[in-house]
């Protein structure tokens, strides 16, 4: 329970959990238990007993307490454990915690951020975007990402989790900044910089599980979890209980508030399982809304059922709960059409593949509030605005659970995945990449963790058959060849090649991607600012192309794209051309067909037909 800043001008009490430094001196520890009658606070080598208050939570004030002091809580059998609502890490996930001044002298205090619809997203895992791995080598990075027109980064999981490295997706310790990049000023001065140079922060957040190692509240609470549902990842966590919820909606304001964030990316909601009144998801949503009203805060969520209703908007266009989705959707027919892989989570999307690339553009979902297996595409369906959408032809999870890490530029062909990009770049969705993605990096992005023992064999087996679900084998290896995750080399081998972005190859992907950003930024960007409320349509063509358009306030926007092998005659396309390419061809042909992987985009002040 820190101080923290939650509008960006007071600091006030986040509310029940953690050690918090009282204004006029000392700090307040506060834990929750299930069954324990004796919890002792250990701090300057003293255990001390702490009093129940009663509802399972153990309070003590210690006078003498100050910033940087180490402490653990001791439960009735002598057994030490850190904090789970620690603010930062003395050493590793199973030792003492540190009470942490939440103070920092803020450069760019008076950013409030940014409209959703500027959003060009670089997703980025701190111990991989530099050689260093730590949030100030990180921050001295930005600049090359601002110089390119991404004004949004999202960076992945960095709650503290078991070992030095690991994609942080198995944090244990929700509130603390993994030690390994940094101290929690570290992180602050990275989003600080992020500011200064107009970009906003998002942070990927789990709250549907714990990691398997450092987890320790299954001891002292195992009411936290619940004895009647598991999720991929082990137990589920009960939401039913107040004090839970209170973890996690406080969690939210602790991130967004003291460190300045600007949103959040919660992982895999459709693992948050809660039968209360009102869901967690939602009570969060409002809380943060009403917190943060002074500041443009976004909530994205990855969601594999694709519910409408955590999006839906209001007669304003305001975002009732969340703003936007990841949309697998459209990766999985991108995906097919780039490398012509169909197996394992790309199955569903094989069949009627340029139907469900259009209604994707259209729509967003493919699959509005999902089933399984997931009902055939159909119908004319625009509920949510195009901004509801985050595309992506590439992510963490798209290419680091492949069985070799590949990006998309070792399997696709060149000029098809330049259209796919275009498309992706230029369309009113919101745009995502994979740190890297912009200069064409090369180097594969791993799987990597950092356990031993067991625990490690058990990650190591289990590679293979996250493999499947993302392309397989190729033909001539075999499962004795997967990286080991927990071999360092694995994690060295997964940092990104800034030496490349230099290269003549590396600059010519950069100015390709620069451009359309710039188009991006010129042309789409006041579209979205027009009307939340947009129509869209599209045109009969020929199997391996579409003829896609978005009608806003008064204007409407138009896509033709051939992707297929062949010269294919589209309707034409009227208004003013903002971009087009034509694959290896200059032009179309005389007769007006556009060559393989061609794109156009065109910006029509007459009704769409």
């Amino acid at each position: 329970m820190n101080q923290i800043s939650r509008t960006g001008t007071n600091t006030e009490s986040t509310g029940c959990w953690g050690a918090e430094l009282l204004a006029g001196g000392g700090a307040r520890f506060r834990l929750w238990t299930q069954g324990e009658n004796a919890i002792s606070l250990r701090h300057r080598g003293r255990d001390i007993p702490m009093q129940d208050v009663g509802g399972g939570w153990f309070e003590l004030t210690a006078v003498e307490a100050s910033a940087g002091d180490e402490y653990m809580f001791v439960l009735p059998d002598g057994k030490a454990v850190p904090d789970p609502a620690s603010r930062a890490q003395a050493g590793n996930v199973h030792g003492p915690s540190l009470i942490v001044d939440p103070g920092y002298q803020w450069q760019n205090s008076g950013w409030r951020g940014r409209p959703w619809e500027e959003a060009v997203i670089s997703e980025i895992h701190i111990g991989t975007f530099t050689p260093e791995g730590t949030f100030r080598a990180a921050a001295q990075k930005l600049k090359h990402l601002a110089e390119t027109g991404i004004t949004a980064v999202e960076v992945m999981p960095v709650a503290q989790f078991a070992g030095n490295r690991g994609w942080g997706y198995d944090g244990v310790l929700h509130y603390a900044p993994h030690s390994a990049y940094g101290t929690p000023a570290d992180f602050k001065a990275f989003i600080d910089a992020a500011h200064g140079l107009g970009i906003m922060v998002l942070l990927d957040v789990v709250y549907n599980h714990f990691g398997p190692e450092g987890n320790y509240l299954h001891t002292y609470a195992p009411g936290f979890f619940r004895k009647d549902r598991e999720t991929p990842w082990g137990a589920a966590i009960d939401f039913g209980q107040e004090p839970v919820r209170r973890f996690f909606i406080e969690n939210a304001l602790y991130w967004i508030g003291e460190f300045r964030l600007d949103g959040l990316r919660l992982d895999a909601v459709e693992q948050i399982h809660d039968a209360s009144e009102k869901h967690v998801l939602s009570a969060m949503a409002e809380e943060v809304k009403a917190t943060f009203a002074d500041r443009q805060v976004h909530l994205v969520v990855e969601d594999q059922r694709n519910l409408v209703e955590l999006l839906v908007r209001d007669e304003n266009g305001t975002p009732k709960a969340y703003e936007a989705e990841w949309n697998d959707d459209f990766h999985h027919v991108a995906h097919i059409i780039a490398t012509g892989e169909t197996i394992g989570h790309y199955k569903p999307f094989a069949g009627q593949l340029w139907h469900k690339l259009r209604l994707a553009l259209q729509h967003g979902f493919i699959y509005p509030d999902r089933t399984e297996p997931p009902e055939l595409p159909v119908g004319e369906r625009c509920y949510l605005p195009p901004t509801a959408f985050v595309d992506f032809l590439q992510n963490h999870d798209q290419i680091g659970n492949r069985a070799f890490g590949e990006r998309l530029v070792s399997l696709s062909d060149p000029d098809m995945l330049d259209a796919l990009t275009a498309i992706l770049l230029l369309s009113p969705h919101i745009p995502f990449l994979f740190m890297g993605e912009e200069y064409g990096e090369r180097r594969p992005f791993y799987f990597f963790t950092d356990y031993t023992g067991e625990l490690a064999k058990i990650v190591r087996e289990g590679r293979m058959a996250e493999a499947e679900g993302f392309g397989g084998l190729k033909t001539g290896r075999t499962a004795a060849d997967l990286p080991d995750p927990n071999v360092l080399s694995t994690f060295e081998h997964s940092k990104l090649d800034w030496q490349w972005r230099e290269r003549e190859e590396g600059q010519k992907n950069l100015a390709f991607v620069t451009e359309l950003l710039t188009l991006r930024k010129t042309y789409i960007v006041p579209l979205l600012r027009q009307s939340w409320a947009m129509e869209s349509g599209a045109l009969e063509v020929s199997e391996g192309a579409v003829a896609v358009w978005w009608k806003f306030a008064n204007l409407t926007l138009a896509l033709r794209a051939n992707l297929s092998g062949q010269a294919l005659v589209l309707p034409s396309i009227d208004g003013t051309v903002i971009y087009e390419r034509y694959g290896k061809e200059a032009k179309p042909a005389e007769n007006g067909a556009l060559p393989p992987h061609s794109v156009v985009f065109a910006i029509d002040i007459e009704p769409a037909n």
